[in-house]
């Protein structure tokens, strides 16, 4: 038997059979925490993360803690993360951290480490990324991403309209000149998931890209008519839900990127309260299995 962890992208596949494509968001807003009956502490966001996770297990099969919500709370805070990170692991779990780092050398290394190395305290399966230093400033993270079996999700074309000045800007240098950010950063990653040794043999890459479900594909220079990448490019999709997204647009919004979409969706479920959020998750998990990718 192998001593290879296996790749991220077959174990998102499986959870896509197994459980479908939700994933549940923690974000422990202080109005949210306010409206659960917890204190805006880190006792308060411990609570509420794991309350969220025991409404997840056994529904869907992802959950997406938002760092910033622990880390206000400074080191109570992180020490709040770990125990949610390490209990919904344990119950099954699939966990991307959403931790949004970016930096070069050995400073976005060490991000890498933090957050996926086996063994981490606040070892998660994957994490978003930001490449807007270039692609290249991450390849580190995406070998030893590979090497743990470890999934990254690298933005791309977020929902938040500010982001649209940068994200649809076109490249004036580099190989992928005349492209916009958005277009080369997903370009990149697909074509990093083609250039792994076994990609003829998976379904699912291990890297992803971040595309908010309220971006217009074809402005912000993405391909969504043309044929799907080879293996499938995982995406992690904010915006469905209380953002506005519709689900029943998926396939028209991703196009070609449809397969791989994770619907991630957190106020529109968390609002249910955390005796509500359970059968919440449950009647979502059945809404996005009923739509055609």
């Amino acid at each position: 038997m192998s001593d290879e962890p296996l790749p991220f992208g077959e174990r998102l596949e499986a959870v896509f059979a197994a459980y479908g494509r939700l994933c549940v968001g923690i974000d422990p807003h202080a109005s949210l925490l306010a409206s659960w009956g917890y204190d805006d502490s880190a006792a308060g966001v411990r609570e509420f993360g794991l309350r969220t996770v025991d409404a997840a297990a056994g529904r869907a099969g992802i959950v997406k803690p938002q760092v910033a919500f622990f880390e206000r709370h400074g080191a109570a805070g992180y020490a709040a993360l770990e125990r949610v990170l390490a209990e919904a692991r344990d119950a099954g779990l699939l966990v991307i951290a959403d931790a949004k780092r970016g930096d070069i050398g050995s400073s976005v290394d060490a991000y890498g480490e933090a957050w996926l190395r086996p063994g981490s305290s606040l070892e998660a399966d994957a994490m978003t990324i930001s490449a807007y230093q270039g692609l290249g400033s991450i390849e580190q993270v995406m070998v030893a991403a590979e090497r743990a079996g470890k999934g990254l999700f690298v933005l791309a074309a977020t929902s938040n309209p500010e982001a649209a000045a940068v994200q649809r800007a076109v490249l004036q240098q580099s190989s992928r000149a005349g492209s916009t950010v958005a277009g080369a950063i997903t370009a990149g990653v697909v074509a990093w998931n083609q250039g792994r040794a076994d990609a003829s043999t998976r379904s699912l890459g291990s890297v992803g890209v971040v595309i908010g479900a309220t971006v217009d594909l074809r402005a912000a220079g993405l391909d969504r008519d043309g044929e799907a990448p080879r293996p499938g490019l995982p995406v992690l999709a904010p915006g469905f839900g209380h953002q506005g997204g519709e689900l029943r647009e998926l396939r028209s919004i991703y196009g070609a990127y449809s397969s791989g979409v994770i619907v991630s969706e957190s106020r529109s479920l968390l609002a249910a309260g955390p005796d509500g959020l359970a059968d919440a998750v449950a009647r979502r998990v059945d809404e996005v299995g009923s739509v055609d990718v």
